[in-house]
């Protein structure tokens, strides 16, 4: 490689220093210039992140790359690299598992990587994260002086400062003191990670950053599965009360009356089994957040008493007439329309538009487009540390299937999905593989509507004649037949039962009392 060469490749990274780039697309940029100047099969851009590294931008790996969270201590390639201040190459021959084998785009079979190298970046004299190149071919990386990719590396260790930078200064403009709080949160500090690229997942996250930095309610909306819970704790973590509390409790667990005495309190006394005093959630949580899960399932009578603490600030515990000052910023999570609760007089207003003051709606997982495959990334990730494997993958089927299906169930049934599918696989290798891959039969998914085959003419609609009578009536009766139905195959088990239908098990417990089941 000649000094010209080189020098052609860092130019335009350099001119881009000083241009206003999405960090996407500069780091998108700072790839193809690198494989350009060190042709290879694969090449990653990773950020140290506590004792994980974090994709930033991929080339040349599959897309579920970015939504795995590499821990260092389990591939030792990742270590030998950050040991080493100076570029490193592997010997072909290296025994060291590469984190990469089986993520090569494009490639079905189960190719290792056979050539692979590196080096760390630094930003501030501090070790920021990698650079790495991997290639099918065992001799590609011979002929190259890694004084080349350590040239690259300083220049991309100053693309990196420039665009920290650059959006530091962002977000200083905006807001300095609540950007500079979130700023810190989305520099990986915040208690788990929120995975996404799509338009859909960035807007709520924006929406997070917004509402995190002030005391307002929240009203936290979505289907069953899409990750409130993950929500609650991201508004949270990005709040000033990030360093204390965050309690939570599910409402939709309890009965009335425990409900309760989770949230207020009771002294000695106050009813059968109180043989002490005990602080409510309210008051464990004063000063920092409390997560009302389920809130649409509480009742009239502790929505109103609810409503009094959230006006007053004060509370009583049970069986008690002394009051208890406390401070809490309160986040809510649902899957019901609480409006419409409202209008069938369900549900307080009063308490619904205290709940609502600023609504934030978590998108279903199929309108999250591709980022399915960056959460798969991320489970399969978790599953093949768990299982001890040097490599879990998907193959190209499997993420077509993945793209296709429907995800009634959302994050929570793509998650299950994975660690259940991972566990039959490898349970019907006879010897225990290097890389497992998993296929869309795998999977498992069922057919969507338009993947089933269609109704034959012979076969009829069902015919409508003769059907009457109220709406309301009818739809009971039909969810009642559904649900005897569910329980008889499942030998009674409502968990199960519930599991089927797609419900919370206090949720079904409900409706079967409500229609009379029970």
């Amino acid at each position: 490689m000649t000094a010209t060469s080189l020098l052609t490749s860092l130019l335009p990274l350099v001119a881009d220093l000083s241009r206003e780039l999405p960090e996407g697309e500069r780091y998108r940029r700072l790839l193809g210039a690198l494989r350009a100047l060190l042709p290879c099969d694969a090449a990653a851009l990773l950020r140290l992140d506590g004792d994980c590294l974090v994709p930033l931008a991929v080339d040349g790996l599959s897309t579920d790359t970015l939504g795995r969270r590499f821990r260092i201590s389990e591939h030792p390639r990742f270590q030998a690299l950050l040991a080493n201040p100076q570029p490193t190459r592997f010997a072909a021959d290296s025994e060291l598992p590469d984190p990469y084998d089986g993520l090569v785009e494009g490639l079905d079979e189960h190719l290792e990587v056979h050539d692979c190298m590196g080096c760390p970046l630094f930003v501030d004299e501090q070790p920021w994260g990698l650079l790495t190149l991997d290639a099918l071919n065992p001799e590609r990386f011979e002929p190259i002086d890694l004084s080349a990719l350590q040239a690259f590396a300083s220049l991309a260790a100053a693309t990196v400062s420039a665009a920290e930078r650059i959006d530091r200064l962002a977000l200083k403009a905006e807001d300095e003191h609540r950007r500079a709080e979130v700023y810190r949160q989305a520099s990986g500090q915040q208690p788990r990670d929120m995975v996404g690229q799509s338009k859909a997942h960035k807007r709520l996250v924006e929406e997070i950053n917004l509402v995190g930095g002030s005391d307002l309610t929240v009203l936290i909306t979505g289907e069953t599965g899409v990750g409130k819970e993950l929500v609650a704790q991201a508004i949270h973590a990005a709040s000033k009360r990030a360093e204390q509390p965050l309690i939570s409790l599910n409402c939709a667990a309890l009965p009335d009356t425990l409900v309760e005495s989770e949230l207020f309190g009771h002294v000695r006394g106050a009813f059968t089994g109180a043989t002490n005093d005990r602080r409510g959630k309210f008051e464990l949580a004063d000063g920092g957040t409390l997560f009302l899960d389920e809130v649409g399932e509480l009742s009239l009578t502790v929505q109103a008493k609810l409503l009094r603490v959230l006006q007053s600030g004060q509370l009583q515990r049970l069986g008690s007439d002394k009051e208890h000052r406390v401070d809490v910023r309160l986040i809510a999570a649902t899957n019901r329309d609480l409006a419409e609760e409202v209008r069938n007089g369900r549900y307080r207003a009063d308490f619904y538009h205290r709940l609502s003051v600023y609504p934030l709606l978590v998108p279903a997982l199929r309108d999250r487009g591709r980022d399915v495959l960056l959460l798969s990334g991320f489970f399969l990730e978790q599953n093949r540390s768990r299982m001890g494997l040097g490599s879990l993958r998907l193959t190209s089927d499997a993420q077509t299937a993945l793209l296709a299906y429907d995800w009634p169930g959302n994050v929570r049934e793509l998650e299950h999905l994975i660690g259940r599918s991972a566990l039959k696989a490898l349970g019907r290798c006879p010897v225990r593989p290097k890389i497992l891959s998993l296929s869309a039969q795998d999977l498992d998914l069922p057919q969507s509507p338009e993947q089933s085959p269609a109704p034959s003419s012979a076969s009829p609609a069902p015919a409508l004649e003769g059907v009457a009578g109220d709406l309301r009536e009818a739809m009971d009766d039909f969810q009642r037949k559904l649900i005897v139905a569910s329980l008889e195959r499942h030998q009674h088990n409502w968990a199960s039962a519930a599991r089927e239908l797609g419900l919370d098990r206090a949720n079904l417990g409900r409706m079967a009392r409500r229609l009379g089941l029970k």
